[in-house]
């Protein structure tokens, strides 16, 4: 741990998306509305709170689980981008020793994907069969830091295409002993098929929601199933489609229709109240530090500058039940030289970046 620097953060302080304020202050690493005696060193711009990258693998690569450089790697790189706080979607990866770093993002912990038997992209996932994952669930929501993953679609040799990876009482159970434990379930869903049984199930998010259609979306909202539809992600699909043209031209196809429609499923959702949330996917086969870009994306897609911004900042962190930058908070906060309400694209150059009260970027 090192020595606390007393800060006066001042300038445009986004507390809220109108909640504004002129300046704060950083005391003992947390944040403090009152003046406090003696020196202080000045941070000045537009602040937001530290960004949520809320699908994102720290300890992961395409290969699978990497050593602890390399995670801390990641984890910095990220770190510059302005994310302070990581939902980690899935690692085979042992990186409790980043709880320790008060220099690197702060992790919640999904624990390791569970997938089907050869349903998935190898030595990344528990590959169990529908009889093992109730127990599955429990180990990981029992080692995790409140959150289970799931693989809730996959291609699927026989049938050529993507197709759901588990019965509905499987996932009923399984998803019912995770609330239990006191942890929420996400999943890892491409394609249309899965995503009722999982909603009916009580599942609490969906990874990626590119397979949402008219009949899905009423029913994401009335449950209040949140998305996190890493578009920077989906943006690989075309090129994933080349790939398997020749082996599997049906998964190709559906692979190129839901890339097609990604922006239109993603502001139907948004427009039918469903919760939308920022994550990028990082650490598969995509680069870690690309939040900036996922807002920009959700922009695109339709979704208000402020709303994507409360994506990665103000909702995504009450979301996750961690603070922002209310008064007592950990003082984990990212400096702008102009408004990011006004032009999310201010994202990709943060000035300064304070993370438990020290600045580090």
């Amino acid at each position: 741990m090192r020595d606390h620097v007393t800060l006066h953060v001042k300038g445009r302080v986004l507390v809220g998306p109108e909640d504004v304020r002129d300046e704060l202050w950083v005391v003992d690493g947390r944040v403090s509305y009152d003046r406090p005696s003696g020196e202080t060193t000045t941070v000045e711009g537009w602040v937001l709170p530290g960004l949520v990258d809320a699908h994102c693998h720290v300890g992961l690569d395409h290969h699978g689980a990497v050593d602890e450089a390399t995670s801390e790697k990641q984890a910095l790189t990220d770190r510059e981008a302005g994310t302070l706080l990581i939902r980690d979607a899935g690692s085979p990866s042992d990186t409790r020793w980043i709880d320790d770093r008060d220099d690197l993002p702060k992790i919640i912990r999904a624990g390791r994907h569970i997938a089907r038997t050869r349903r998935y992209i190898r030595n990344f996932a528990h590959e169990i069969e529908p009889e093992d994952l109730v127990a599955y669930v429990a180990a990981e929501a029992r080692r995790s830091d409140g959150w289970v993953k799931l693989v809730g679609d996959w291609i699927d040799r026989e049938a050529g295409d993507l197709t759901a990876c588990w019965p509905r009482g499987a996932v009923e159970a399984a998803i019912a002993e995770a609330h239990r434990l006191g942890a929420r379930v996400t999943a890892h869903c491409f394609a249309e098929d899965a995503l009722r049984d999982l909603v009916e199930a009580g599942i609490d998010c969906i990874e990626h929601a590119t397979g949402l259609t008219e009949d899905t979306i009423p029913l994401f909202a009335e449950r209040g199933v949140a998305i996190v539809p890493t578009l920077v992600n989906i943006a690989t699909f075309p090129a994933l489609a080349d790939g398997g043209e020749s082996r599997f031209p049906v998964w190709s196809a559906h692979m190129r229709r839901l890339y097609e429609r990604r922006y239109d499923t993603v502001r139907a959702a948004y427009d039918a109240g469903v919760p939308v949330f920022v994550g990028t996917d990082a650490g598969g086969s995509l680069a870690h530090g690309l939040v900036a870009a996922e807002v920009a994306e959700l922009v695109r897609a339709g979704i208000p500058p402020v709303e994507a911004l409360s994506a990665t900042a103000w909702g995504a962190r009450e979301w996750l039940g961690r603070p922002a930058l209310q008064e007592g908070a950990p003082a984990d906060l990212v400096v702008y030289d102009t408004d990011p309400r006004a032009d999310v694209r201010a994202l990709a150059a943060p000035r300064r970046v304070v993370l438990s009260g020290q600045v580090v970027g």
